[in-house]
């Protein structure tokens, strides 16, 4: 396994910084074909970039179980608090009043009254879309200690018994359902998610939590890594036949995400997959000056993770965000546009002292 100079993995780095481009797609993608009548040609070149970029975010996830819950790791409760659930609380405190302010600003006019309503929908956790990572990922690390202490005592037996009661309880059978329409479904989901944060279930990620840990420590058999691959294969397949049947019919602003769920059975195996690849195959060579690229862009995509709906919205705004080309170019070039300042932004914020660090 290649490492960064700084000890930290190589394929890691790669896995966040294209994680990232990745969660810019599915913005760009999922609000203009939710604006579409389902069927279209360009409907159906939305949906597929839409569906296959769904893997972001549990790689993501992923990505912070891989170093979070090494034992190996000295993790205090100090460090985990002043390094982590306060970087979330700020970030969510400091971003949350940026795009209100924005969306107030651009849609509504710069009113006093629209100044108050903006801060005050921040207070009550009102905030923009993207943001709920922030509650997921911050529930996710006061959970470490707890898994931690798991993945310390655990033998490799014990993972494999962990990961098939999250499979079957937290992605298969929710699906199962919601797709019969079960009345019973939300109850269930929303009981076995212990949603202790009102609004996002950091329980249900806990399995992408404990799987980047365990793809990091244990070497898989080229069985294993075969039928990854096939899985993940299946799985986007899946995805994207199972939104468009999902959609059939379907018109503007119509749209059922259920497949694209990142608490799917399919979604789970594409990331896995994704996540597999970068691990064996796509990881870096060895050229240090390439290394270094790689770890110095990744340390910005959590800034970009923040910023990017800023440039998204403005060109909603200025109507650039559904451009009079195929989807085919279109998703590629808007991605581009977004992702360039984007990172410049984040690079910006870092050079502020003490503060840079917190909010990106």
């Amino acid at each position: 396994m290649a490492r960064s100079d700084q000890g930290r993995l190589a394929y890691a780095d790669l896995l966040r910084v294209f994680a990232c481009l990745a969660v810019i797609v599915v913005h760009v993608s999922g609000g203009w074909l939710e604006s579409l009548p389902a069927g279209t040609a360009d409907w159906n070149l939305l949906n597929a970039w839409d569906c296959l970029a769904h893997w972001c975010v549990p790689v993501f996830v992923m990505c912070s179980g891989m170093f979070l819950l090494d034992p190996k790791k000295s993790l205090t409760w100090p460090h985990l608090l002043f390094r982590y659930l306060l970087r979330a609380a700020a970030a969510l405190v400091f971003w949350g009043m940026v795009y209100a302010l924005m969306n107030t600003v651009l849609f509504r006019g710069l009113t006093l009254r629209g100044l108050w309503d903006a801060l005050y929908a921040v207070v009550l956790g009102n905030v923009p879309t993207h943001l709920w990572f922030l509650y997921m990922v911050a529930g996710l690390y006061l959970l470490t200690p707890l898994l931690r202490a798991f993945v310390r005592g655990a033998r490799r037996s014990d993972f494999h018994w962990f990961f098939l009661v999250v499979f079957l309880f937290v992605y298969v059978l929710p699906l199962f359902l919601r797709l019969r329409g079960s009345q019973t479904a939300e109850l269930y989901v929303n009981k076995l998610y212990l949603n202790f944060t009102l609004a996002y279930p950091p329980l249900a990620y806990v399995g992408y939590f404990v799987a980047g840990y365990y793809l990091k420590e244990y070497t898989l058999g080229r069985l294993a890594e075969g039928v990854i691959y096939v899985l993940g294969a299946a799985g986007a397949a899946a995805t994207v036949w199972g939104s468009a049947a999902l959609n059939a019919g379907n018109g503007p602003g119509q749209f059922n995400g259920l497949m694209m769920s990142y608490l799917t059975p399919n979604v789970c195996a594409m990331s896995v997959a994704v996540f597999v690849l970068f691990r064996y195959v796509l990881g870096l060579s060895d050229e240090r000056s390439r290394r270094a690229r790689v770890s110095h862009a990744a340390g910005y995509t959590f800034g970009v993770y923040l910023v990017h709906v800023v440039f998204l919205t403005l060109l909603r705004y200025f109507g650039l965000s559904n451009p009079p080309i195929t989807p085919m170019l279109a998703v590629p070039l808007l991605t581009l546009a977004i992702a360039v300042p984007s990172f410049a932004v984040s690079w910006l914020l870092r050079k502020i002292p003490v503060v840079g660090r917190y909010i990106t």
